[in-house]
């Protein structure tokens, strides 16, 4: 199996040659989403990204395991102290409802966007809710190897007796005694041996919902604690890469480091990816700020800072435009460009069907090939790649206008390059199969939300409840906002 990939290892801050721990193995292991809100464009950058290698990785021969959480527990308001109330309870009370109810819905949202970006579907999608004996177990063993230190029902790791013997702080590059100086006398801390000192389990109050049983007290795990349990468990001791973005390097990734390495006498990961953030007016995009968009206010248009609405591929163009490792600013002048970009990308893929292959050629298919590999091998340098494909589209234009001529060889070739790097490697899909019925069942179903309005006006309630509820039968909910518009939503499949 030949490999010539490098990837840039967050750790050692530099491009090392990838090289799997058991070939033709690889073990992935990529931070999902908390799941107390709609899936924001943020979102779709790690999902995109982490999809864009484990395509390239399994196109390039490896049996890849793809595991990527979800966050269903433990993620507290103060992610730095592990203080605060668990985002999806605090949520929970807001809706008054069950923070299963909460976690369901939108994990189901969070599918149903990942499945319109195209991104595969990982190989395992673990709970933290669902693991919490292997949490449990994992806190006994630093307890026993004296990192772990129980207070007043709730469980702490020890980072000063830590950092006697490995290094904290060396993946993000935060100073110990910077954290010293920065969480010195806060109110609430009193029970750890130091304030910075991170919650592997913490002692549920009464009023809280979320709560199991466990040696120390009826509480619940620390957010860190659950990407270390459920790797080591799906992925063993030792794995390939670990990837997430940027913002999680520190508390949760060095946490996680910290964790594993005082559990197993070794680290766990051989490489750490890490997916630099979306801006918007050179602000992390994030639902702790506030200043997001959500993915299906993009897919419809319907926010204030949106011209018009963006097709999931044009989101999906617009990622893979820029490399993984640096900044994207959205803007919609910057979407709107993807989208033309990537609609002359599917249009030349379009025109490839009708060319007409000739004795000889003039273009070089090999070398272009050679040269997409080169750029996902550099540390899967998507926009380099993109920008060979379209000196491909600039081939097939010339073909069409006959100043370049390409023989029947060349022609396969070209057609099984723009499949393999398009459409298999940075999965991208044509949209425009099907537009046309979706505008017809969106103009439909105006005319029958129309009629069910006027027979509400007309106080004919019998006649627009059997409309609700006939379209109810078929998987169709509409709802009225709160300005009295009505609005419709297909469950999904």
């Amino acid at each position: 199996m030949q490999n010539n990939l490098f990837i840039y290892n967050s750790l050692s801050k530099k491009k090392e040659a990838f090289k799997p721990i058991h070939p033709p193995f690889v073990g992935i292991y990529v931070c999902g989403p908390t799941v107390y809100s709609d899936t924001h464009l943020g979102h779709s950058r790690p999902a995109i990204t982490f999809d864009l290698l484990f395509r390239y990785l399994t196109h390039l021969g490896y049996k890849v395991r793809y595991v990527r959480n979800i966050t269903d527990v433990g993620h507290l308001e103060n992610e730095t102290l592990g203080e605060g109330e668990d985002r999806i309870e605090k949520k929970a009370r807001q809706e008054q409802i069950e923070p299963m109810e909460v976690v369901q819905k939108y994990v189901n949202a969070y599918h149903k966007n990942m499945e319109q970006l195209n991104t595969l579907s990982p190989s395992i999608e673990p709970r933290a809710a669902g693991h919490i004996i292997e949490q449990i177990e994992l806190i006994k063993t630093l307890i026993k190897s004296g990192y772990g230190y129980e207070s007043n029902g709730s469980v702490y790791f020890d980072i000063l007796k830590y950092n006697e013997k490995y290094r904290y702080g060396k993946l993000s590059g935060r100073v110990l005694d910077e954290l010293m100086s920065n969480t010195r006398n806060i109110e609430g801390q009193e029970e750890k041996r130091n304030s910075f000192d991170f919650a592997l389990w913490k002692k549920a109050s009464p009023e809280h919902l979320m709560r199991w049983p466990s040696p120390w007290s009826v509480g619940f795990p620390g957010w860190h604690l659950e990407c270390s349990a459920m790797s080591i468990k799906y992925l063993g001791e030792e794995f390939d890469i670990h990837g997430g973005g940027i913002d999680l390097q520190f508390p949760h990734h060095e946490c996680e480091i910290a964790q594993s390495t005082a559990a197993l006498g070794k680290e766990s990961v051989h490489y750490w990816m890490h997916n630099n953030m979306i801006t918007i007016n050179g602000q992390k995009m994030a639902r702790s700020i506030g200043n997001f968009i959500t993915l299906d206010q993009l897919f419809s248009g319907d926010h204030p800072a949106l011209q018009q609405a963006y097709s999931p591929m044009t989101i999906r163009f617009f990622i893979l435009q820029a490399h993984y490792r640096s900044t994207i600013d959205f803007s919609n002048e910057a979407l709107q460009a993807a989208e033309k970009g990537f609609q002359k990308l599917m249009k030349a893929i379009e025109s490839l069907k009708k060319l007409k292959p000739s004795d000889s050629s003039t273009i070089d298919v090999i070398k272009l090939k050679e040269k997409c590999y080169e750029a996902l091998d550099d540390d899967l340098n998507s926009p380099i790649v993109l920008s060979h494909l379209f000196e491909g589209v600039r081939f097939i234009n010339s073909v069409l206008d006959g100043s370049e001529k390409i023989d029947a060889s060349g022609l396969e070739s070209l057609k099984t390059l723009f499949n393999t790097f398009v459409f298999e490697i940075l999965g991208l899909k044509d949209e425009s199969a099907g537009i046309g019925d979706e505008k017809l069942t969106g103009e439909l179903m105006k005319i029958i939300i129309d009629l069910r309005q006027t027979a509400k006006n007309r106080k004919e309630f019998e006649v627009s409840d059997k409309i609700r509820k006939e379209l109810n039968n078929l998987g169709i909910t509409i709802k009225d906002r709160k300005d009295g518009t009505p609005e419709w939503e297909k469950a999904p499949l």
